[in-house]
């Protein structure tokens, strides 16, 4: 079991659902770099339930940083932190042992690790590790923004109901815009929509997913490496670390398969000494290395798993055939809050690529 990621820059994580705490492990960050806890905590503000179209479940999600970090500054050495779980409530899954919640990790975590897992909540499983990802890459997300590097999500589609497109007039603008909204959307009544169809997947007893869509600006060309790291590998992996995402596409992605030549390819221009494209179809990224232009990419987010509907299933521990209606605290939809999870985890990898360009100290 390998819980680090990364490369120059690295991300270990520890924890369960509903154990002590979560926490991780940050290394190669240089010295002198300022902590911003406002913006940590913003950014785990994002990630929290919101009551009416969130789980009841409501942690106080304040890292507590144990090495590493003095007067606001780290040190150069490894930075660790933990984050209490406070709320947790183990006994809510007393009556599932054995069971194999339909799309969680439940089966698959008993065949590999033979009954000693934490199964709790989905133990290590959980999307409440996603915490750990928050904290570091918003250290990363806010140092980049420093250097004038943004990254940005929206919810382009919920359940059907889609968001409007960015206006690269004035992407950057919009950019900031959403990361200010704990809800992220482009088109005001298109959210309250998506809210409302969220909000109508919670009475139904079920639960719906959506398409994130994310923007990188202002990457210099030449960022990333070919092959076996390209930009798409890196982002591809920190993506599909995040327990509700099943797909992920580049630029016009699976619309390529419609499209000739003529069509796909983005025409290149000069214009004050810069070299720029007419489209962006490719998303930014030419050999798995960046052209300059917004890195730009769409992830699916499935439905929460966890629903009141009957549901068939198995125990796997008296190999019966059964019914399974889960209860507890549980999301009707989880992409509003993967989105800063998305945020965070593309901003440690563009920080990673930067880092092996320039060095760690480009990061200051």
């Amino acid at each position: 079991m390998r819980n680090i990621f990364g490369n120059a820059l690295t991300l270990t994580i520890f924890g369960e659902s509903h154990g002590e705490c979560v926490g991780g492990v940050i290394d190669g960050l240089p010295a002198g770099l300022e902590i911003d806890m406002d913006y940590i905590m913003w950014e785990m503000t994002k990630r929290k339930s919101t009551v009416d179209i969130s789980t009841t479940r409501n942690e106080d999600d304040v890292p507590l940083f144990l090495s590493g970090i003095k007067d606001g500054f780290t040190e150069g050495t490894s930075v660790a932190f933990i984050i209490p779980n406070k709320n947790a409530r183990p006994s809510d899954y007393n009556e599932l042992q054995g069971i194999a919640r339909p799309g969680h990790a439940d089966y698959a975590a008993q065949a590999k690790y033979e009954g000693y897992q934490d199964a709790s909540g989905g133990g290590h499983f959980s999307g409440r590790l996603t915490s750990v990802m928050v904290t570091a890459g918003a250290i990363l997300k806010k140092a980049l923004q420093n250097k004038g590097i943004l990254v940005s999500s929206h919810i382009k589609n919920l359940n059907g109901i889609e968001d409007a497109d960015f206006d690269w007039n004035k992407v950057i603008e919009e950019m900031l815009d959403l990361n200010d909204k704990e809800f992220a959307v482009l088109d005001e009544e298109k959210g309250n929509l998506m809210i409302e169809r969220i909000k109508s997947a919670r009475e139904e007893q079920d639960s719906v997913g959506g398409i994130l869509e994310t923007v990188v600006y202002g990457v210099p060309a030449g960022t990333g490496e070919p092959l076996f790291t390209s930009i798409e590998s890196e982002i591809a992996q920190a993506m599909f670390s995040i327990g509700a995402i099943k797909g992920i596409q580049f630029g016009k992605g699976f619309d390529f398969a419609t499209m000739k030549g003529s069509e796909a390819n983005d025409p290149f221009y000069v214009e004050d000494e810069m070299i720029f494209t007419r489209t962006n179809n490719n998303g930014g990224i030419n050999g798995g290395i960046s052209n300059g232009m917004p890195i730009v990419f769409q992830t699916v987010v499935k439905p929460t798993p966890s629903i009141g509907k009957v549901q068939h299933t198995v125990n796997f521990e008296t190999m019966e055939n059964v019914e399974i209606k889960i209860n507890g605290r549980h999301d009707p939809a989880i992409i509003h809050r993967a989105r800063t999870v998305v945020d965070c985890m593309t901003a440690f990898v563009m920080a990673d690529l930067l880092v092996q360009r320039y060095g760690n100290r480009w990061l200051i």
